[in-house]
């Protein structure tokens, strides 16, 4: 009996240790009690409290579930909420996105008075230093040149004065003015900070740090602001930091005396950062409205590999050293830079069910640290010579994201200020699954894979669209793979790779899947794979406007696609590739550039006609292909499902879901747009240029996107050397090369090829000098023209 009774307390006493702590609750509410003890009945008034509560429940060994309820109302936050480990096992919870706000700003309380006839003026706390202006929860604009248009495709407006020395002469004071401009091949954009003026009557500029790939501002994409002398038109305004006046021109039918007025104060609310030896752990942010923060383009960025990314390694809501974190049914709007971040050790970050919009850049990022990568290179023209080289394969150490999820959520209207982001950005990172996303209205891609590192991606069931907006050359989705294998000499590059053909697969150790996506991007490529990017399968994908790039890379599999209106665009391929295309509906005749070599398989493909299916069977492809009408079923809703008697279905083509894209909860679902429907293209419509001849070389003009891309051109325009004649003059002493563009002859411009023979008449000695783009930097030449 005594032993039986001893088992029963030993268990009963096993039970009480393992069995879960209570969960212990904590309430706020903006009309906090005096008295406040974070109870129901007594909540507390801020945020702040509330997490100095479950702080000292924690220091007092409490390892309780806590769960902090945010009541209905506006939380106006002083400084970030930072969650320690210490803090893991806590949910901050709020009544709904709709109900519940935490912002960064600040609300303040002017005294008008007129300035002019137009302009209202009135004296700020000292202490207030702010880029957001918010009246009546609407964004204000700060005083620009030229002025805001809604409807302006770059910058919401743009010119090329705004920073002339006609313009500058006009300001008296344009220290602290902002200038924005697009990179000169439209490839993101730059952001600078006006210190002064100097002798020659120009602008001395602090910045442009923001891209990895620099160049000069684009010369006709600009846009200026924070000028007061450009504060001419309705809701513009003005802070005139030295004297601490607001400047403010009313919009029409506004009563400014009874609006309620914010300024943003604070760049990211919520940090939640532990180590990997000491995560935080079970975080979860739900049913809140994050908005209102600075923006944070000035702020210190950093590269991300070779990618032609830099990136600020911050956000609102930021999350490092954590695991199993969930962020989910949250609104985000009017944040001035990165909405989420995970940077360096996360480990199950779920994002999910969320809207995201009208923000300055980013939406959600996973981004490693660079020491985790091997032998790592920074910029396009680096890398590690192979003898210096670390070959040891995959990370090196865990200070990288993996194993998270992006799924459910409305992204759009992001990237208002920051061109060079994206809807979803990976970095660094592995096994992120990004799955059934609206994504649209950005100006650059909807996602974005910056490197091969480490590859284990899934993005699935996304809707990608209207993307690539104020940018150029890059797709819906975008990816780089400038890894270890991959150099910007590419004779050296095909003798390491032919050398070490699985050299890939050190940094991409991991497939990446995009699968069951719908795709349009009418400014770039639906799905573009540029420099290097290796070890993809692509498949299930419906590509509606600009069709499937794969520049230089090995071991992509696209198979059991559809391209309506276009095509496959090989680029740049290796001789050992080992790509394979098979079983895809296509809209047209494949559009390659510059291969070596055609891949392991391209065969049972259906083409729009004969002529098409042809341009493949030279290179002896595609001969077990077809051509014909794919019959789709209900291309003007959006189904391109084929009927019963398609060709497709004879060549190994099978039909997937059609209404299982994008974000599904039901009421993002209900707000979410949808792609524009596609006008089918004739099929017998041509898209290429004439080849013509020159001293035996063959020429054509640049006339697409997709050769501006393969070339590195800031603009579709020059002539293509396709192929040389040894002997010719031209060639002889170092004069053209295959894969040149010829960009100037004799200093004058050639955008196309009767440019250049106009040139040649023009010029009728036995020597001409050229500018050409070889191997994507501008080189001088001279060439023999007899």
């Amino acid at each position: 009996m005594k032993t039986f009774s001893f088992v029963i307390l030993i268990l009963v006493t096993f039970l009480s240790c393992t069995s879960p702590s209570p969960t212990k609750e904590i309430y706020v509410s903006v009309d906090g009690d005096a008295n406040a003890d974070g109870s129901e009945s007594k909540p507390y008034a801020s945020l702040n409290e509330a997490i100095a509560k479950a702080t000292e429940l924690r220091t007092n060994a409490d390892a309780s579930e806590l769960i902090i309820h945010m009541l209905p109302g506006d939380y106006y936050l002083t400084e970030a909420i930072q969650i320690p480990a210490t803090l893991s096992n806590l949910t901050i919870k709020g009544a709904g996105a709709n109900e519940v706000r935490i912002k960064g700003s600040e609300i303040i309380q002017p005294k008008w008075e007129y300035y002019n006839d137009h302009i209202l003026v009135s004296t700020v706390p000292e202490h207030l230093d702010f880029d957001q202006l918010v009246i009546n929860n609407e964004p204000q604009i700060l005083a620009r040149y030229p002025n805001f248009d809604a409807d302006a495709h770059y910058w919401n407006g743009s010119a090329a004065d705004a920073i002339s020395k006609a313009r500058l002469a006009t300001w008296k004071n344009p220290k602290g003015a902002f200038f924005h401009a697009l990179h000169g091949g439209k490839w993101g954009g730059f952001h600078f900070v006006i210190s002064g003026i100097d002798e020659n009557g120009e602008a001395i500029l602090e910045g442009g740090h923001q891209n990895n790939r620099g160049s000069k501002p684009h010369e006709e994409f600009r846009m200026v602001e924070n000028v007061f002398e450009e504060l001419d038109s309705p809701g513009e305004w003005f802070l005139d930091k030295s004297a601490h006046k607001l400047y403010y021109w009313p919009k029409e039918n506004l009563d400014v005396n009874q609006a309620k007025i914010e300024v943003a104060v604070l760049k990211d609310l919520i940090q939640v950062v532990g180590t990997l030896e000491k995560p935080v752990r079970n975080v979860t942010i739900s049913g809140l409205s994050f908005q209102n923060t600075t923006r944070t383009f000035m702020e210190d960025y950093e590269p991300l590999l070779r990618s032609d990314w830099s990136i600020y390694r911050g956000s609102v809501v930021y999350f490092e050293g954590t695991e199993n974190c969930i962020v989910e049914h949250n609104e985000f709007v009017n944040l001035g830079g990165n909405v989420i971040m995970a940077s360096k050790y996360n480990k199950g970050l779920q994002v999910i069910g969320n809207h995201m919009h009208d923000n300055g850049a980013s939406a959600v990022s996973f981004i490693g640290d660079p020491s985790a990568v091997r032998s790592p290179s920074f910029n396009y023209g680096q890398f590690v010579e192979l003898k210096d080289m670390d070959t040891v394969a995959g990370p090196k150490n865990e200070l990288f994201p993996r194993e998270c999820i992006v799924q459910d959520n409305l992204i759009h209207r992001i990237g208002r200020i920051e061109k060079q982001s994206a809807g979803v950005e990976i970095a660094m990172a592995m096994d992120i699954t990004v799955s059934h996303n609206s994504i649209y209205d950005v100006p650059r891609a909807g996602i974005n894979i910056g490197d091969g590192t480490w590859g284990g991606h899934v993005l699935e069931h996304n809707d990608v669209f209207n993307t690539v907006l104020e940018t150029s050359d890059h797709g819906s989705f975008n990816s780089w793979g400038r890894d270890r294998f991959w150099l910007p000499k590419r004779q050296l590059m095909d003798s390491i790779t032919m050398e070490i053909p699985d050299m890939y697969t050190w940094d991409a150790v991991k497939t990446t899947i995009i699968r069951n996506n719908r795709f349009r991007c009418d400014h770039g490529w639906d799905v573009d794979l540029d420099d290097g990017s290796s070890n993809y399968h692509i498949y299930n994908n419906l590509m509606l406007n600009s069709g499937l790039k794969l520049r230089e890379g090995f071991n992509r599999v696209a198979e059991n696609n559809i391209m309506v209106n276009n095509s496959l665009h090989p680029h740049v391929w290796f001789a050992n590739s080992e790509d394979v295309f098979k079983h895809n509906i296509v809209g047209d005749a494949y559009q390659d550039v510059g291969l070596l070599g055609w891949g392991k398989e391209l065969d049972y493909n259906l083409f729009p006609n004969e002529a098409a299916m042809m341009k493949s069977q030279i290179y002896d492809r595609d001969l077990n292909s077809a051509y014909g009408d794919p019959k789709f079923k209900d291309p003007e809703h959006l189904d391109f499902t084929v009927s019963e008697d398609s060709p497709a279905l004879k060549i190994g083509f099978k039909n997937f879901p059609m209404d299982q894209f994008g974000v599904q909860k039901a009421e993002l679902k209900a707000i979410a747009k949808t792609p524009e429907v596609p006008e089918l293209k004739d099929p017998s419509e041509s898209t290429s240029s004439p080849v013509v001849a020159w001293l035996r070389n063959q020429l054509k003009t640049v006339d697409s996107p997709q050769e501006q891309s393969a070339y590195g051109l800031n603009t579709a325009e020059g002539v293509i050397v396709l192929r040389i004649w040894k002997p010719s003059p031209a060639v002889q002493n170092g004069g053209i090369r295959k894969g040149d563009v010829i960009l100037k002859a004799a200093g004058k411009p050639v955008k196309t090829v009767q440019d250049f023979f106009k040139i040649n008449v023009e010029h009728p000695t036995d020597e001409m000098d050229l500018v050409v783009m070889r191997n994507q930097t501008e080189t001088n030449i001279t060439i023999r023209t007899n």
